[in-house]
């Protein structure tokens, strides 16, 4: 099995590189995991809808060229199906039962992602209404799929 998570921008912040780093370690123990950066546009308050489009487009291209024909792929976004921890982990091992072995999760820029990722998606994931910078969201994401294979040892996940 192995899991790839894509997301838009780098981390800059040192407590937000330590905690994806745990959190990787810790999944060492059940999966192949690899992270993968692309570039984000630059983006400014004035901008218009073209332009957010043009932008979204351009990390689009980045994302798709990421994602191996084989991976199951997960997109989040606010408008998916919104899965408690235990639902996630049943769907994430019933796509390891199927022959699925390679998993990758999507995390858009701070614009979105373009129509384009969103239908290659094979499972549009929310895991709120609310909008989350995507460096948190890297971090909430990496410790729900530790959880998923917490869950699916039977060993504790509520620690």
């Amino acid at each position: 099995m192995k899991i790839t998570i894509i997301t838009v921008g780098k981390l800059k912040e040192k407590y937000w590189k330590q905690a994806v780093d745990e959190y990787v370690k810790r999944l060492g123990a059940y999966t192949k995991m690899e992270l993968i950066e692309v570039q984000d546009e630059k983006d400014s308050d004035n901008m218009s809808d073209k332009d957010i489009e043009i932008a979204k487009q351009k990390e689009a291209e980045r994302i798709l060229s990421k994602i191996k024909d084989d991976s199951y792929v997960y997109t989040l976004e606010i408008e998916g199906k919104q899965l408690n921890s235990v639902e996630l982990s049943r769907h994430i091992e019933n796509n390891m039962n199927m022959g699925k072995s390679h998993l990758t999760f999507i995390i858009g820029g701070s614009n979105g992602l373009h129509s384009s990722v969103s239908a290659r998606s094979n499972y549009k994931l929310s895991f709120s209404k609310m909008t989350f910078p995507h460096q948190m969201m890297k971090v909430i994401l990496l410790e729900q799929v530790y959880r998923s294979f917490r869950i699916m040892k039977g060993q504790d996940y509520h620690k």
